[in-house]
């Protein structure tokens, strides 16, 4: 009789492995993300263009909102360790539509993102061994970054522990070769080797107002976005030892370390090129490092391309990390369709939500690469939109979620409560300011209008359609996730309290 009882229990569904990774794991997790690398040399030159030898200081600046709701991050964490973060701390606290759209945004901007860097580290992975023909073929370049995407997922799926291990091999590779790369420039500048226009270096450029206000606005527009991806260590709050404080730990630690080595880079690659030459070049973007690294480094130049290239293979990996565990914590809340909710039994990963953020990105960058290389770009702008808003949501929420006891404590007042608002109010400015600049066809990378309007612009707001018509679609056919009742996760693990 037990055993027939047994057989006739439905089994229960697999959860996320719990304890699978440790902190440190999580915190390079967090780094990889970002892509240090690949981000600071995007950005650099764009940033050079505006402000000259302050770039180091808007990079400074850029940090401020970043360390603001990475406190928000921290503080949700504590109370409810959901890889969904914004999604289903958002819907807590301000309800189930805004919760929806935050989510959405994280799914979307991992779809927006991950075609373009394994087509980073494809063309500087093919340079760094001399095939330079096979990066200038498109068909080939962009074969192999299909490829990688595929390869990179499989190791998503196959499990977290491994996903830890890739990671921490390419963040000491990459940390590696920039620390040598600053190292020799620094070096070449104050040994006067150079054949550019060099500089030694000031702590006057760290003066975020030094080239004036619209000029910082515009910076930090650019600068603000190098340091997304940290929270993807909070996303892998279920399977991180000590769930309710190491992730949120990582994610705030995350933001210091890239502060140290933008600012580093930064001003390296000021002080070496000089900004005339940075600003004359600012429209190659990552290539930058390739147009330097002959320069910089002689013979040794693989190092810095080598740099570039694990820098984005491994930020192709941790990118589809929050997009596919933000789309299984909607979907085991019936938010998405049901079967975006299973684990994989054996590796205990998300295995179907992975795989569909994969295809989806891979189809997104062949069709956007079949319109045009810019159109490429374009879309990688549009990310700016997505960011700013799950990023000033999660700060909000924090504020909301421990409204009652923001006055407890000057230690409350300021990290739950002021911080993050300040932070979100932040971003909700650069978010305003974005779409003010991307309204302008001229500020798009191929110069052209769509409909009026920038190509980013009509990006994100189709990205934004789509998603309330989803929404509302799923609503009308499925109410389970607007009608649950939500448990309130007692705020006493702020306090250092069990809830």
């Amino acid at each position: 009789m037990a055993e027939a009882d047994s057989l006739s229990r439905p089994t229960p569904p697999a959860s996320l492995k719990p304890n699978a990774i440790g902190f440190v794991d999580a915190l390079v997790i967090g780094l990889n993300a970002t892509s240090p690398a690949y981000s600071v040399a995007a950005v650099i030159g764009p940033i050079v263009a505006l402000v000259g030898i302050y770039a180091p200081g808007v990079l400074f600046a850029s940090f401020v909102p970043m360390l603001l709701i990475a406190s928000a991050f921290y503080y949700l964490n504590r109370v409810d360790q959901d890889c969904g973060t914004t999604f289903s701390w958002v819907t807590r606290a301000m309800g189930p539509w805004t919760g929806w759209l935050g989510g959405w945004a994280i799914t979307m901007t991992g779809v927006l993102v991950i075609g373009s860097l394994a087509d980073v580290a494809v063309s500087f992975g093919l340079l760094a061994i001399g095939l330079d023909s096979w990066a200038e073929n498109a068909f080939v370049r962009q074969l192999l970054a299909v490829l990688l995407i595929l390869v990179m997922t499989g190791v998503c799926v196959i499990g977290t522990e491994l996903s830890a291990k890739v990671q921490n091999v390419l963040i000491l590779a990459q940390v590696a070769f920039l620390l040598v790369f600053v190292i020799v420039a620094l070096y070449r500048v104050y040994a006067g080797t150079t054949s550019f226009d060099s500089v030694k270096p000031s702590a006057e450029w760290l003066n975020p107002f030094g080239a004036g206000g619209s000029a910082l606005t515009s910076g930090l527009l650019l600068g603000v976005f190098v340091y997304w991806g940290w929270e993807s260590a909070v996303n892998l709050t279920e399977e991180v030892k000590d769930s309710a404080s190491a992730p949120g730990r990582a994610g705030v630690w995350s933001t210091v370390i890239l502060l140290v080595t933008y600012l580093s880079v930064g001003f390296a690659v000021v002080a070496f090129a000089g900004t005339t030459y940075l600003a004359d070049n600012a429209e190659e973007e990552e290539f930058i490092f390739a147009l330097l690294a002959g320069e910089v480094m002689g013979g040794w130049d693989w190092i810095v391309l080598l740099a570039v290239a694990t820098s984005a293979l491994a930020s192709t990996q941790t990118t589809i990390i929050p997009a596919s565990r933000t789309a299984l914590s909607m979907a085991r809340r019936h938010a998405l369709p049901a079967h975006f909710a299973r684990v994989h039994p054996r590796f205990r990963t998300p295995d179907v939500s992975t795989w569909w953020v994969a295809g989806i990105a891979i189809a997104w960058y062949i069709v956007v690469n079949r319109i045009s290389q810019n159109a490429l770009f374009d879309s990688l702008t549009a990310l700016s939109l997505l960011i700013a808003f799950y990023y000033a949501l999660t700060g909000v929420a924090c504020v909301v979620y421990y409204r009652h006891h923001l006055t407890e404590s000057v230690r409350n007042f300021v990290l739950i409560g002021l911080g993050p608002l300040v932070g979100a109010g932040l971003l909700t400015w650069l978010l305003v300011r974005s779409v003010m600049d991307m309204s302008d066809p001229a500020n798009s990378y191929s110069g052209t209008s769509w409909f009026g309007l920038g190509p980013p612009l009509v990006i994100g707001i189709c990205i934004s359609i789509v998603g309330v018509v989803l929404m509302t679609v799923w609503r009308l056919r499925s109410a389970a996730f607007w009608t649950e009742r939500r448990s309130v996760v007692d705020p006493g693990l702020v306090h250092g309290k069990e809830s």
